[in-house]
């Protein structure tokens, strides 16, 4: 009995000293990291948001709370309608031709053969360049002065020898798709076949052994197990599609005719070019967010991918 009376007393103020050293010790560690959430993304956010709802002009600064009318601004503008239509026209053709590329790909050069460590590099390679570097690439290429394409294709007969492939609204839009798939396949591709290396073979040994054919294979094992993979893709690449920006900058800067305007290259004129306006320029930049949210938590419940299903 004794004992015991001696020995609580100085446990529980250790008990409490090693509690205070983890929790000081956690907060050492999640500090650093909170400071830049904080800093380069929730206040950013604050800060679009309370310009969107004043008048800020690009040289007279903040002058004030103006309510909802940079909203109506945007929402007259004719535009506007336009620069979305366009960009949803761009995400789906892009989305729909870099997924399956980006798949077969990933089904081509996941095994370990001889030359597949070539063709990985080799399709990887255009993913090292920056979308800036690869789209001044092929403004030159795309060039009917000094680029091959627009004499190939005139040789074709698909197009006049002096014309600009970037001279139409169709002929632009395609070429850039062309650029971003280009670029994309192989960071697509290699992003593919992580997920691919990660099903168990155990499955297709078990389908093989069942006599399930290579298509039955892939239908009912391949891509159910993949759907997580697919689902990432898919947000990666429709979120950058829209908010394409620098491939459209260089090569048609929206022309011709604003046949190629994006929503993101609209805000840039709002800001810095036609308007110079900040508040407009914000204003258009929350819509953005709010339909990049909405499009993804759409995009995720339609996939069937939920948090339950991850764990």
């Amino acid at each position: 009995m004794t004992s015991t009376t001696m020995t609580t007393p100085t446990k529980a103020p250790r008990r409490r000293t090693h509690a205070a050293r983890e929790a000081a010790t956690g907060w050492a560690f999640a500090t650093p990291v909170t400071l830049v959430l904080v800093l380069l993304f929730l206040a950013p956010i604050v800060l679009v948001v309370i310009m969107s709802g004043s008048k800020w002009t690009l040289l007279g600064g903040n002058q004030g709370l103006n309510g909802t009318t940079n909203f109506e601004k945007v929402f007259a503008d004719p535009m506007l309608l336009d620069s979305i239509w366009f960009t949803l026209k761009y995400t789906v053709l892009t989305t729909v031709i870099l997924m399956p590329i980006a798949l077969g790909l990933a089904l081509l050069v996941q095994e370990a053969r001889r030359w597949n460590n070539v063709l990985r590099t080799a399709i990887l390679v255009p993913s090292a360049l920056g979308i800036a570097s690869a789209s001044v690439l092929f403004y030159a290429l795309y060039s009917p002065q000094v680029g091959p394409i627009n004499k190939a294709l005139a040789g074709l007969g698909l197009m006049d020898q002096n014309s600009s492939l970037l001279g139409t609204p169709n002929g632009a839009l395609w070429a850039t798709v062309f650029l971003v798939v280009w670029r994309f396949s192989g960071f697509y591709m290699l992003l593919t076949m992580v997920g691919l290396q990660a099903i168990p073979t155990d499955v297709y040994e078990a389908a093989r052994i069942d006599g399930a054919s290579r298509w039955r294979t892939f239908t009912q094992v391949t891509l159910p197990l993949l759907k997580p993979t697919i689902a990432m893709t898919m947000i990666m690449s429709i979120t950058g599609s829209l908010l394409a920006f620098d491939q459209f900058y260089v090569l048609t800067k929206g022309g011709p005719n604003n046949s190629t305007m994006t929503v993101v290259q609209l805000i840039y004129r709002y800001a810095f070019e036609t308007k110079r306006d900040l508040g407009m320029a914000a204003a258009l930049s929350v819509l953005v967010l709010v339909a990049l949210i909405v499009v993804n938590a759409v995009q995720l419940r339609a996939m069937g991918v939920t948090d339950k299903e991850d764990k």
